[in-house]
């Protein structure tokens, strides 16, 4: 690995400090250790109460518990990685990063051991309708409307589109809950669900439930 004293003249001083630290004698390295891990607790306790807001199935203990093993599952990460640091974005941002993404991965994970995959019933398609932003007036419309909707998903949706339609707009799964399991990414997951919609619309306008001019709405 190479010194602080070769990488510096490349890195603001920010950065420089914190490569020094981290890769100093045996006292500099375990004070710059604790230093980050610090940090790196921080920024996860902030990003695990920021993503659950709103949401009940988590909080206390539990958070802060999968936020110190985000906090040290990224630090290890880092350690393991702190030679490809060039210097492109501050130490801290690059840093940030890696916390980012065990965030997601520890919620995304701990979702699916307090919520195993639940079987659809009628009801779930019912309220689709509302969120597909679609106004039937009677009750029997509805009803009509989501049998339409079901079916839109069976017929025209691909088998990886429909697994991530159902899990996030018919059962409420949370982003990270579908990244996870899928071992994807959130843009690709926010892909997958304006494609599903805009297919289902354009399969209910022309099956007559839409107007064709509503067809093309995400």
């Amino acid at each position: 690995m190479k010194r602080s004293e070769d990488l510096a003249p490349t890195l603001d001083p920010v950065s420089a400090e914190w490569i020094g630290a981290l890769t100093g004698t045996a006292s500099e390295r375990h004070d710059g250790q604790v230093r980050l891990h610090g940090m790196l607790a921080r920024v996860a306790l902030h990003e695990m109460r920021r993503r659950r807001a709103g949401s009940s199935w988590l909080g206390g203990v539990e958070l802060e518990d999968l936020a110190y093993q985000a906090a040290a599952d990224a630090m290890i990460a880092i350690l393991g990685k702190l030679q490809t640091f060039r210097g492109e974005s501050r130490f801290t941002t690059w840093a940030y990063r890696f916390v980012v993404l065990e965030v997601s991965a520890k919620l995304g994970r701990h979702y699916w051991t307090l919520h195993p995959p639940a079987v659809l019933e009628a009801q779930d398609w019912e309220r689709l309708v509302d969120r597909l932003g679609t106004d039937p007036g009677e009750q029997a419309e509805r009803a009509e409307l989501a049998r339409a909707v079901r079916r839109a998903v069976d017929q025209v949706l691909t088998a990886h589109q429909r697994r991530v339609f159902t899990a996030i707009v018919v059962n409420g799964v949370p982003l990270d809950a579908v990244v996870a399991r899928l071992g994807t990414n959130r843009n690709a997951v926010y892909k997958t669900i304006f494609d599903a919609r805009r297919k289902i619309r354009a399969y209910l306008a022309a099956n007559g439930y839409l107007d064709q001019s509503e067809a093309g709405a995400p």
